[in-house]
């Protein structure tokens, strides 16, 4: 049980009002401390997974606020369907929680389902707990656009929640139509030499480097010496260890792992294309 607010409280407290105000800041300072503690158990489900203080609050913040943002994205055109719901549970699947630690994401999930719960407030607290490091806030929003896109497509109700939970976060909408455009393309990329039902046009292997340019960031047009280093920091935004030392959750790294293998694959095929 935290203990700072009654002992601020009644050195406070005595220092304005001596002995009525000690008895005042102690009792002041003891329902902060209780407030805190239970504000902060809310989110021990998820607390299983880390070894250390300085993390525990961070980490479990960004599941809570995961799960409650996908909660409030399934409910983006009035109805939470049946498939949305699996995209949450297996997401929760791949992140291998469970016990606890599920209850939390299932709890945040139907939190982030109603109407007035306050999505705004719970990102903005994400953003201070991370710092506004925008690596791990873009991997946030990644994978909320990979949730989006599970059904194959992305509904302008849908798009509207992701402009919503993407500026308390500090990305602008060219930011998020970039993160949705390279999406896109990894999508395609990753699976072109697959054979894909519904699909009327063959993806073209002018498609398949155009895609590659869009991945890096960068342009059939632009240099070696500009397109190799949009490829490092490309590789540096998603780099496992590194997003891991700044406090992304061991658990959510499958997105990154993916996106730098999409990377390192399209880089290769501009490489050999342009012969450098």
């Amino acid at each position: 049980m935290p203990y700072w607010g009654k002992i601020l409280g009644l050195v406070f407290g005595f220092m304005f009002l001596k002995i009525p105000g000690a008895i005042l800041g102690l009792l002041i300072g003891h329902f902060f401390d209780r407030a805190y503690s239970q504000d902060f158990s809310q989110l021990g489900g998820f607390g299983r997974f880390f070894t250390d203080q300085n993390s525990l609050k961070q980490q479990a913040i960004f599941f809570h606020s995961l799960f409650a943002s996908l909660g409030h994205l399934a409910k983006a055109d009035g109805k939470v369907t049946e498939h949305e719901i699996q995209v949450a549970t297996a997401l929760m699947d791949e992140m291998q929680l469970t016990g606890e630690a599920r209850k939390e994401a299932q709890q945040a999930f139907r939190e982030g389902k109603s109407a007035d719960y306050p999505i705004v407030d719970t990102l903005k607290s994400l953003y201070e707990n991370c710092h506004g490091r925008r690596d791990i806030l873009q991997v946030f929003l990644e994978i909320l656009i990979q949730s989006a896109f599970a059904d194959g497509n992305l509904t302008p109700q849908e798009y509207q929640v992701l402009e919503k939970v993407a500026k308390p976060l500090g990305f602008k909408r060219r930011d998020l139509e970039y993160l949705v455009s390279m999406f896109e393309a990894e999508v395609r990329f990753r699976h072109r030499g697959e054979k894909r039902q519904h699909q009327h046009q063959p993806y073209t292997e002018q498609q398949s480097v155009e895609d590659a340019y869009r991945i890096l960031g960068v342009s059939a047009s632009d240099d070696e010496k500009t397109i190799k280093r949009a490829y490092r920091k490309r590789m540096s935004e998603h780099h496992p260890d590194k997003l891991v030392s700044k406090g992304l959750p061991q658990q959510a790294l499958d997105i990154a792992k993916q996106k730098t293998q999409d990377i390192q694959q399209a880089y290769e095929l501009i490489k050999q294309k342009r012969g450098f």
